[in-house]
């Protein structure tokens, strides 16, 4: 990611953070739209999947700067998420309806340039999570 790439995605996380709880609801409406099979795969209460999948994008913003040294959490989440059955194809799935969502939050602020670093930044996150796939 570029470093502009990388301002884009902390400010616009700002607006995204204040609205946590809906956009990863909306998140995971728009992944049981796009994939329905993938609703066996959460056992849990969406709620606290929603803060679970918001604190992992907290824990990536911050460390845009340095993101290989977040590399190994994500590989090793990703090697966890093939005992939950993910597949590998559901990563661009997952990536899809995250960018909907946040795009849905920020509404006018998802500009072509926001739209395009969020979907980098997402890239960089599931391929540094492919890697603990391989492990398999």
């Amino acid at each position: 990611m570029t470093p502009r790439q990388r301002q884009l995605v902390r400010h616009s996380f700002e607006a995204v953070r204040d609205l946590s709880e809906p956009v990863a609801l909306l998140f995971y409406g728009r992944l049981f739209e796009l994939d329905p099979s993938a609703r066996r795969l959460f056992h849990i209460d969406l709620a606290v999947q929603a803060r679970k999948i918001i604190d992992m994008l907290r824990t990536v913003i911050e460390s845009l700067d340095q993101f290989d040294s977040i590399r190994p959490k994500l590989a090793a989440l990703g090697h966890q998420h093939v005992g939950y059955g993910v597949r590998l194809e559901q990563y661009e799935t997952v990536s899809t309806a995250l960018i909907w969502a946040i795009g849905q939050a920020l509404g006018a602020d998802f500009d072509p340039a926001t739209r395009e670093a969020w979907t980098q930044a997402l890239a960089d996150v599931c391929a540094a999570m492919k890697e603990g796939t391989e492990e398999t």
